[in-house]
């Protein structure tokens, strides 16, 4: 993960801090060329997890297999538990994987959900990468 970005705003993690869970999510995606990697912390915002990771795929097929990766890597990890929907169309993938939950956009569709703006309460969020 690069630190040479823009300061991280309310709402994002940064680097240093994250849980081992969501490490292997973000080096699993960065490894895989996801783009626009962001995580938000949901403490005090939601009981369903910790953290949400957003990212987007190039195309429907990079979204299948960045979601396959980092599904094969949470169970390769010991998280195997891990919940997937969205799989078969590729333009939004849901893994829940218990403390974090991820979505893996194409950017069109990201683009049109603005799940950032809804969990983070900012109007724009700086990249995790």
């Amino acid at each position: 993960m690069s630190t040479d970005s823009a300061p991280v705003e309310t709402g994002v993690k940064a680097a240093t801090d994250l849980p081992e869970l969501e490490t292997l999510i973000l080096e699993t995606l960065e490894d895989d060329k996801a783009e626009n990697i962001v995580a938000i912390d949901l403490g005090g915002k939601s009981s369903i997890a910790d953290t949400m990771v957003i990212a987007s795929g190039r195309s429907a097929r990079h979204v299948n297999a960045l979601a396959d990766h980092v599904v094969r890597k949470l169970k390769e990890e010991g998280h195997g538990r891990a919940q997937v929907e969205g799989m078969s169309s590729a333009d939004w993938v849901l893994i829940d994987a218990g403390d974090v939950v991820v979505h893996i956009f194409r950017p069109e569709v990201r683009d049109f959900y603005q799940l950032e703006r809804i969990w983070s309460g900012s109007a724009h969020i700086t990249d995790a990468n």
